[in-house]
């Protein structure tokens, strides 16, 4: 269930990074309703990566709160996060390549219990078809965006309320990103709650609710993706956009 606010996720004046005592998150803000799809955008070493991995629970918090569906879990171990509702999907690293697509599926729910695991692979089985033909194929031979629907499937395994992505389009063609953002406006279609940390910031917003814009680890912009993407400013400063580039003319 949503907290009283309606976020699914509430982060509040976070403080984190790798190293003690040298912070990346100076003070950072966001939140996530139920099927809302947010993005991430901001320059390199912005604090993009680190907020979505405090989010999972793989950095040091040292200051402020991750809330979800109204519980702090900033001393919750990002195992156990994964039982209380957040999927994570890495930028790498996120299938098992040696192992098959069903194996991948298998260690997704393996907090859960067998029975309740199998009924979860064969829905996902029916939702994502690509994955049934070929569950007994070596994960490493699939496609970039094979791979990614993948790894989305296995993190829905235990039913999250929040749903991570980080940099999901990385390495993938035009029409792999395309497919791969249809499928994440069907997780928000379905009520879960998608942050995304992505490098192809405009196509990104086309597909988002809202946007956030850090830089050097700090809230610099909020708004509706729309917004964000026809300001000019934020447009030349963070999406690589001319001033005099008219914005429905720009490709995905």
């Amino acid at each position: 269930m949503a907290s009283a606010a309606g976020h699914i996720l509430q982060v509040k004046d976070l403080v984190a990074g790798y190293i003690r005592d040298l912070p990346i998150l100076h003070g950072v803000s966001v939140y996530v309703d139920r099927g809302e799809i947010v993005t991430i955008i901001g320059p390199n070493g912005a604090g993009k990566s680190t907020l979505i991995k405090a989010v999972a629970g793989l950095v040091s918090v040292s200051q402020g709160s991750i809330e979800l569906n109204g519980k702090n879990i900033v001393n919750v171990p990002a195992y156990q996060r994964a039982t209380q509702g957040v999927g994570y999907v890495p930028q790498t690293g996120n299938v098992f390549t040696t192992l098959s697509i069903h194996e991948n599926l298998i260690m997704g729910g393996a907090s859960l219990h067998r029975g309740k695991a199998e009924r979860r692979i064969e829905e996902l089985y029916e939702i994502y078809p690509v994955l049934k033909s070929r569950r007994r194929e070596k994960a490493g031979v699939l496609s970039g965006g094979q791979r990614q629907i993948l790894a989305v499937a296995r993190a829905l395994l235990t039913q999250p309320d929040l749903i991570l992505l980080d940099e999901p389009t990385a390495g993938l063609s035009p029409k792999a990103a395309a497919e791969l953002f249809a499928l994440i406006r069907d997780l928000s279609g379905d009520g879960v709650a998608v942050l995304i940390v992505e490098q192809n910031a405009k196509a990104a917003l086309r597909n988002s609710d809202r946007g956030y814009v850090l830089a050097e680890g700090e809230n610099r912009i909020d708004g509706a993706a729309h917004t964000l993407l026809a300001d000019k400013e934020i447009g030349e400063i963070f999406l690589g956009m001319r001033r005099d580039t008219p914005l429905e003319k720009e490709e995905a």
